[in-house]
């Protein structure tokens, strides 16, 4: 039986909270950038465009931030109990808006906004208590990249019957959510490696060091792809949608897989799986109240006008 590893669940999800901003604000400067370039499809040219965009360079260098600070918090607390913090950059997104827009949330968001808030704080504290960092198995390293193998040859597959036709605005932010999920799920395995090496003090290089290396591969590939989906989404969407979505499908695949695979639920009693499924449901439906609340608002505010 795979040995566990000490964690800081407090200081990983103060780290958690602290990339939720970095990501909120990250790309609602990116979201400008985009819509402030040329119009038209994503691709090569838009890009490099992008690049000489001041807000859009400052963005990504807030994601980067915020990429570091969720890795950081990964190496504290196990992966079901700070993923879910990012829901947080909904909300943060949420206040930033209307910062921007000089407009107050209606009564109907800051209850969708307080509704999330309430679920996520009830997942994160009940996943403190039940779950464990346990070292990471070869044949976990394998279940995961062989998931990934299916999800990309599926994502081929879909890309090529669908060329030609329009991608639904909300296929795309799902697909860059489950992406940016692989990235967390295989930079928390490679922590956990790294970490088991310093603990045994077994510096071999042998084939869990291979697998390992995949797993690197695994997270540039996933990486990459999760970049280019989101700056397709901020073409076709609103910030919030962009954020709302990754905050809702990141946190999902990451968990799914930390528990399915990882094991960090390992142990825990039947009624702690079933507060985290309530708790989750709570979250995820302030998310998408609160999309609705917002899309009722710009209506309102344009029917105004």
């Amino acid at each position: 039986m795979p040995s566990t590893i000490a964690s800081f669940p407090v200081l990983g999800i103060v780290l958690a909270v602290a990339s939720a901003a970095m990501l909120a604000l990250g790309n609602m400067m990116q979201a400008r950038g985009v819509r402030s370039g040329e119009a038209g499809a994503f691709g090569a040219k838009q890009f490099f465009a992008l690049l000489r965009n001041r807000p859009w360079v400052i963005g990504a260098l807030l994601i980067g931030a915020a990429i570091l600070l969720q890795l950081a918090s990964l190496t504290f607390a196990p992966l079901i109990v700070v993923q879910p913090v990012g829901v947080v950059a909904l909300v943060f997104a949420s206040l930033l808006t209307a910062r921007a827009t000089h407009r107050k949330p209606s009564r109907r968001e800051m209850r969708a906004i307080a509704t999330s808030v309430i679920g996520v704080g009830a997942f994160v504290t009940v996943a403190a208590l039940v779950s464990t960092q346990r070292t990471i198995e070869d044949r976990q390293l394998v279940a995961i990249l062989l998931t990934l193998a299916v999800v990309l040859c599926v994502s081929i597959v879909s890309a090529v019957v669908g060329r030609g036709h329009r991608m639904p605005a909300v296929v795309i932010v799902i697909a860059a959510g489950v992406f940016s999920g692989f990235v967390a799920t295989l930079g928390k395995t490679v922590i956990l490696r790294v970490q088991t090496v310093l603990t045994t003090q077994d510096y071999r290089f042998d084939a869990s060091n291979l697998l390992t290396l995949a797993c690197l591969v695994g997270i540039a590939l996933s990486g990459g792809l999760a970049i280019y989906l989101i700056q397709r989404a901020h073409t076709v969407n609103s910030p919030e949608v962009v954020v709302g979505g990754l905050t809702v499908i990141d946190p999902f695949v990451a968990v799914v897989l930390g528990i399915a695979i990882l094991g960090e639920a390992t142990g825990a009693p039947v009624w702690s799986l079933l507060l985290l499924a309530a708790a989750g449901a709570v979250a995820v439906w302030g998310v998408f109240d609160l999309a609705r609340a917002q899309q009722a608002s710009v209506g309102d505010a344009s029917l105004e006008s």
